[in-house]
């Protein structure tokens, strides 16, 4: 007989105090890919360059991801096993970001360089140190299916708004009534990202509930048993990706999420100089609005009607229709970006919303049903680890997409320096590159899903056996 599994309902409270450490989640990263602009606009990088900077401090990033989740799921205290973490590394990330771009022009290329790549490694291990414990706290939230959505549709929500507010930063900085040079913008602007996003960080630490966790009979963290941890992590590893399901998903998010990330790079450079032959000053607010209306669109059109699709279809099925709409988006994207006419790439904008704009929703809900899966094949409760190592494949494929985003730049020999009129194959190089790139690894994506197999049925049958194992333990 079918067990009956107890619906857990989240309060809305703990659901939003949850969201608003999404918001500083994504800001960051949001400005970041903003800021690094002015690195090749204002200080003299070119692509390699900047390809390096993207790329080798997020493989450290991810390297110590699987670390964290580790010593997450393993910490005793009496704050529980993520609190103290994600307070910690709010701070070091507001600080980092702070110190990372103050940068002058009348430094040397090689300093700045460097500068930028040292405080880059700090600015990681603070987003690490805060991100995958506070990922961990939102799988962990409750065990409900549907639920689950619930709580990640809200986070991607608040997460959302980060992504109206970021392209707003390009009409300051070109402003010249605002800020002479970019790159005194950026030294400005970093103070005033950095500290209303650590304190939304820090959020989830003081309002989100959790247990006492001293008296649990976790691994031992000490420096003695150091080589042993890292053997426990290389095990959980292999043992996460035996789990087909959770492999599809991470293949799926890798394909989509760094697809449509080594071009996003690019929408500054396609928009002004495909639509206004490179003139910054009279691109006006139109980069601005690009991904501004793109994330409203996300916000109150993708998020609840996909949010709605998982229930009444399905977490699957709402993925592929979502991800098949995101490609007849980018193929409108190609013909409507039209010189002297920039108000035609609206029409597009939201249907291109459907991809990005549901993958986290949707994708965040699925892993933390997979997470039930594992906990049914070895006991363990490993929401930080599953975390990690999903959170490890994103910022792998970021830091290749950061680097390719730069091996393109150099490939179609993009000058910024020049006006669209003298490099023309390069402006349709990046405009057919920031198209067909990210539809590409879109339909890779849902090839992978399209055996995807954890239904609301199945998902339900492991939790009710899960509390029926706990019942007996009791």
């Amino acid at each position: 007989m079918i067990r009956t599994v107890k619906k857990h309902s989240v309060p809305l409270d703990q659901k939003i105090a949850f969201g608003i450490g999404m918001f500083a989640n994504q800001m960051f990263p949001a400005i970041l890919g903003i800021f690094m602009v002015v690195l090749v606009q204002s200080l003299g990088f070119n692509g390699w360059l900047w390809s390096l900077l993207y790329f080798f401090p997020r493989i450290f990033d991810a390297i110590i991801d699987p670390i964290m989740g580790f010593v997450s799921d393993n910490t005793k205290s009496k704050w529980g096993r993520r609190k103290q973490y994600v307070l910690a590394g709010a701070f070091l990330m507001g600080v980092a970001f702070i110190f990372m771009w103050q940068l002058y022009a009348e430094n040397s290329l090689q300093y700045n360089f460097w500068y930028f790549f040292l405080w880059s490694i700090v600015f990681y291990v603070g987003l690490t140190l805060f991100s995958v414990p506070y990922v961990a706290m939102g799988y962990e939230m409750s065990d409900d299916f549907h639920e689950r959505t619930n709580i990640m549709a809200i986070a991607q929500w608040i997460g959302q708004w980060a992504w109206v507010i970021a392209p707003w930063f390009w009409v300051i900085m070109d402003d010249k009534d605002w800020f002479p040079s970019s790159d005194v913008a950026v030294r400005e602007l970093a103070i005033w990202v950095a500290i209303p996003c650590a304190i939304c960080a820090i959020v989830p630490a003081i309002f989100i509930k959790s247990k006492s966790t001293l008296e649990e009979d976790y691994e031992p963290l000490n420096a003695a048993n150091i080589g042993g941890s890292l053997k426990k992590i290389v095990h959980s590893f292999k043992e996460a990706f035996k789990i087909r399901e959770f492999r599809k998903l991470c293949g799926a998010t890798f394909l989509i999420f760094n697809a449509f990330n080594t071009v996003a790079a690019l929408t500054y450079f396609v928009i002004v100089y495909k639509l206004f032959n490179g003139d910054a000053g009279a691109t006006g607010i139109w980069v601005a609005l690009f991904g501004c209306i793109g994330a409203l669109g996300t916000t109150f059109i993708v998020i609840p009607v996909v949010t709605w699709m998982s229930k009444q279809m399905g977490k699957k099925k709402a993925f592929m229709i979502s991800q098949s709409i995101s490609i007849v988006g980018y193929i409108m994207l190609y013909f409507l970006f039209i010189p002297g006419k920039p108000w035609m790439y609206i029409i597009a904008l939201p249907l291109f919303s459907f991809g990005i704009g549901s993958l986290f929703t949707i994708m965040m809900s699925m892993t933390a049903d997979v997470i039930d899966i594992d906990e049914m094949n070895t006991g363990k409760q490993r929401e930080g680890i599953f975390g990690a190592i999903y959170w490890w494949m994103v910022k792998v494929g970021f830091a290749i997409a950061g680097a390719l985003s730069g091996v393109i730049i150099a490939l179609v020999g993009f000058n910024p320096d020049l006006a669209t009129t003298e490099q023309q194959g390069a402006v349709d190089g990046l405009h057919a590159f920031f198209c067909f790139f990210p539809m590409l690894g879109t339909i890779g994506a849902m090839l992978i899903m399209r055996t995807y197999d954890v239904t609301e049925e199945r998902a339900n049958k492991i939790r009710a056996e899960l509390e029926k194992r706990k019942e007996g333990v009791s």
